[in-house]
């Protein structure tokens, strides 16, 4: 074959490549702007910590810098709807949340467990009480997530597929919140973090396991917080706030668009 003819045909072949390529991303990206996308779940969904609050939503604190948020911002699905709410559990969810969700939805993303748990208890027991009080209250909360939580997990993914059959799910847990012989020289005691690490792990591999039975997909934010827990330096979670209570132990703006973001992304 001829130099030039031969360029000829390379040629050719490379445009067809890359117009094939082209056609599938522009299909890819046709798929992605169809998706009917729901975002149930608690404050580490609505976005607590993050600021920037939609004063329609009330008491549930909904961010637009949300995960949730940021991900139909980057991805403009066909339809969006946000009903995660701060202070949620399990049975929030399936008596108040799931009225946007039908056989057209798409995706479904949901964090949901740590209210159950009495993740604010244990932190006010932590905070204000002694290490002994604060180790027992973090066991009361890993035994009920052994025991108990299960069963209320069930039931709301249960219910997310009986109204939206269709649904990709994806389960996001929670991260570890303090890193051990970081920088903090005040607060909570080594012992403490721990126990508090521990319970998270614990709430963590409950949720995975409810998770996969369901069929759904499980999204750790430990490893994109790894680096970023409190006293790292650089934390992506508030520590108490003395000025903002509720907005103590939540992900702020760098954690929901650092570590629930990308976590989220990487599997929807």
């Amino acid at each position: 074959m001829k130099r030039s003819r031969f360029v000829a045909f390379s040629s050719s072949l490379l445009l067809g490549a890359v117009l094939a390529l082209t056609g599938a991303g522009t299909a890819q990206a046709a798929e992605a702007a169809a998706l009917d996308y729901v975002a149930l779940g608690d404050s580490y969904s609505s976005g607590v910590g993050a600021g920037s609050y939609d004063s329609a939503s009330g008491d549930c604190k909904r961010s637009t810098k949300a995960f949730p948020v940021l991900w139909k911002n980057a991805n403009s699905p066909s339809s969006f709807a946000f009903t995660a709410c701060s202070g949620a559990r399990t049975g929030d969810v399936t008596s108040g949340q799931l009225g946007p969700l039908s056989t057209a939805t798409d995706l479904v993303s949901i964090t949901i467990g740590g209210n159950d748990a009495g993740f604010a208890d244990v932190m006010t027991t932590c905070v204000l009480q002694s290490e002994a009080s604060c180790i027992n209250r973090v066991n009361q909360a890993k035994a009920y997530v052994d025991s108990t939580l299960p069963g209320k997990l069930d039931s709301v993914y249960s219910a997310i597929r009986a109204k939206a059959p269709n649904a990709r799910v994806v389960v996001l847990g929670y991260p570890r919140f303090y890193k051990i012989g970081g920088g903090c020289v005040a607060g909570l005691s080594e012992n403490e973090r721990r126990a508090i690490n521990d319970g998270s792990d614990i709430l963590n591999a409950a949720t995975a396991k409810r998770a996969a039975d369901h069929g759904y997909t499980f999204a750790s934010v430990v490893p994109a917080f790894t680096g970023h827990e409190i006293c790292s330096g650089s934390a992506w979670l508030h520590s108490v706030n003395w000025l903002n209570i509720g907005e103590s132990y939540h992900p702020t703006a760098s954690g929901q668009s650092g570590g629930y973001l990308p976590s989220f992304r990487a599997v929807a």
